[in-house]
């Protein structure tokens, strides 16, 4: 058995800090396999090259996982959006202090793993679900054999209790409670819609796979029992998927009563009222709704399967049942015109008592129906790597112009957030007074009569 040291090189706190639940459950993997662990976080560690050394020093690895969480935040308008120098700096520090392979895992070497891996300096590159295949890559270094630099080179979905249940590290926990007041938990992986732009399908498969209830309740009761943390975040991709999976996790919150506050992300398709008051008792409090686009032709030609009035629809539930609710959406994608801005723009002012996040130009991403569409308009050639970000905008609109309409069309108002990294200099602000959550939700004010 190997000792693994395992390390989340993410430092982004923008909208919050995100404690680091890949590593975790991939933490669980490995534990459960018979190897020693150890957890660091670069965040945490205040970035102190140091206390990396005394952890490396102390726990002796055989090898070292750093896990990556994003290469950019998909913002064409901030200049500082690229994220992987964090981690090319963690990697570089590993190998000054240790000899250890280090490989590397997480969503980013998912999505573009051989760029990734040069870029960084590591060994090995370990895509998919990381729990059967760290496993697999920290017996095949051990063994020291020729390695492909990318491993697996086809990993398997994984499903039910394969799905593990994520190993909390006291400190860590204690760490982003405090800076966030938030904690993520996962009830499934998958995503079954085709958004033209999104990495989803090809990164957690295009069906749900939930995990057992019972395991679903048993991290809440753990993180509130041991920790004492009582708001978390659902961070599957849809949370209400439309085979209705998320349907009993609800009930057995509103039975087994824990007091715990959620949010979480939800899609607007077939949502009923019915099902988002069961939420509401079950704790739910705020929704982040990926609307990503305006208008009814805007939505078509996103690849989303909802029009624009079942978005008015939804925010409006949202309001009676007394739930705050975001909507994040994206200017100047597939079919945007100057006639849809000033609509889409029309439309959001429409949507009362709610935060409305907007973006100009949409990230296009290697294989993804938004990369094809690129290349037939000439947008891209196909020798273009796309490992730095390139923005799809559509022709006929300016993109320069349409930020300035957008712009002047939101002046002045708190719950519309244009561009988006002026919503996270706001945030910043509110977290040194101490402010902590989500943040946006407090922006909202809801009618009188709403409970």
């Amino acid at each position: 058995m190997s000792r693994v040291f395992l390390i989340s090189a993410n430092t982004c706190e923008s909208p919050y800090a995100v404690y680091p639940l890949g590593m975790a459950t991939v933490a669980s993997a490995l534990l459960e396999a018979g190897h020693q662990v150890r957890q660091f976080d670069w965040l945490a560690a205040n970035r102190d090259a140091g206390r990396l050394q005394e952890a490396l020093t102390i726990f002796a690895p055989d090898a070292a996982a750093v896990s990556i969480r994003n290469i950019d935040r998909v913002d064409s308008l901030d200049a500082d959006a690229w994220e992987l120098r964090e981690a090319r700096d963690v990697v570089a520090l590993i190998r000054r202090f240790t000899k250890v392979p280090v490989l590397i895992g997480g969503t980013a070497v998912s999505v573009m793993p051989c760029e990734v891996l040069q870029y960084v300096g590591a060994d090995l590159a370990v895509t998919g679900e990381g729990e059967q295949a760290i496993v697999d890559a920290v017996a095949a270094v051990g063994s020291g054999k020729s390695l492909p630099a990318v491993w697996p080179v086809a990993g398997e979905r994984l499903c039910g209790r394969r799905q593990c249940a994520p190993c909390f590290d006291p400190a860590l926990v204690a760490f982003y409670w405090d800076r966030s007041g938030i904690l993520g938990v996962q009830s499934k992986r998958g995503c079954p819609y085709h958004c033209c732009y999104c990495t989803y399908p090809d990164l957690e498969g295009p069906m749900p796979r939930s995990r057992p209830v019972e395991a679903v309740i048993a991290d809440l009761e753990r993180l509130q029992r041991d920790f004492h943390v009582d708001t978390v975040f659902f961070v599957d991709s849809v949370f209400n998927d439309s085979q209705g999976q998320y349907l009993p996790l609800v009930e057995s919150l509103i039975a087994r009563d824990l007091g715990v506050k959620w949010a979480c992300y939800m899609s607007p398709r077939g949502l009923t009222r019915e099902a988002l008051a069961l939420c509401r008792r079950a704790g739910l409090y705020a929704i982040e709704l990926g609307v990503d686009a305006t208008t009814d032709t805007t939505l078509a030609g996103m690849g989303k399967p909802f029009g624009w009035a079942e978005v008015e629809r939804t925010n409006q539930m949202c309001v009676e049942a007394g739930i705050a609710c975001a909507h994040y959406v994206i200017f100047g994608g597939p079919e945007e015109t100057p006639a849809t801005v000033r609509e889409g723009l029309d439309n959001t002012a429409r949507l009362e008592h709610c935060v409305v996040f907007a973006f100009s130009g949409v990230r296009i991403y290697r294989g993804t129906p938004l990369h094809r569409r690129a290349l037939t308009e000439h947008v891209l050639e196909p020798t273009d790597s796309l490992f730095e970000p390139v923005y799809y905008v559509s022709a006929a609109v300016d993109k320069a112009q349409m930020e300035r309409q957008i712009a002047a069309s939101w002046a002045g108002r708190r719950d519309r957030i244009f561009p988006p990294h002026e919503g996270q200099r706001a945030a910043a602000v509110l977290r040194a007074f101490g402010w902590k959550g989500l943040l946006w939700d407090r922006i909202i004010q809801f009618p009188s009569k709403v409970a």
